[in-house]
């Protein structure tokens, strides 16, 4: 039974309004990273929270302290927000890392694109925030095509960071963003790096 079913009846009430459906099953682990993706639109963030709230999941989400006085920072962590203090000078993958330490329970959503525009490359702190912290990446998907968004499989974030992102590429293959010509490639710069036989160090990003 639903331990928020406000929350539920709202994020309901949003997708069938809108005409969206959902699709996949809730993460079974208790702690991961989420990915959200494809990411074109500010729309997506809001369809994320309803379909995390439908599948009664809590999920949360990384924003600069600065913006969790009240009364937005009561918004904020009402919808999963967590402050970050950026200016100071800590490894963020390992700062965000650390979370997992502190709850039992943990989807953090962290920005594997970084924009709402086209990208060469995506960010690569998803990977190294969970090979950090030992979780697993849950991924999640907005397919605007067919109106339907959900959650998918949880990977291992191993040091085999090519083999990771071919089966990211495989599951993200046939899911279309509101506006597919802003869908930024499926590639981290450590997947070349690794494929010239160079380090695939920690970003901070």
């Amino acid at each position: 039974m639903s331990k928020r079913p406000v929350q539920r009846f709202l994020a309901r009430l949003v997708i069938v309004m809108t005409g969206w459906k959902p699709e996949g099953y809730r993460p079974e682990p208790k702690q991961y990273v989420l990915i959200a993706a494809p990411h074109t639109t500010n729309w997506d963030f809001l369809y994320l929270i309803a379909f995390a709230w439908l599948f009664d999941m809590k999920i949360s989400f990384m924003a600069k302290h600065s913006l969790f006085w009240p009364p937005l920072g009561w918004i904020m962590r009402a919808f999963g927000g967590l402050p970050v203090e950026r200016h100071k000078r800590t490894n963020l993958v390992t700062a965000l890392a650390g979370l997992f330490d502190e709850h039992e329970e943990l989807a953090l959503v962290v920005p594997a694109e970084g924009t709402r525009g086209y990208v060469d490359y995506w960010k690569s702190g998803f990977y190294h925030i969970a090979k950090t912290a030992e979780v697993p990446i849950v991924m999640s998907f907005l397919d605007y095509e067919r109106k339907v968004g959900g959650f998918g499989p949880a990977i291992t974030a191993t040091g085999d960071v090519v083999g990771l992102m071919d089966a990211v590429r495989a599951y993200y293959g046939d899911k279309k963003g509101k506006y597919p010509e802003d869908f930024g490639r499926i590639l981290l710069r450590e997947e070349e790096e690794a494929a010239a036989g160079g380090p695939a160090a920690p970003a901070a990003d």
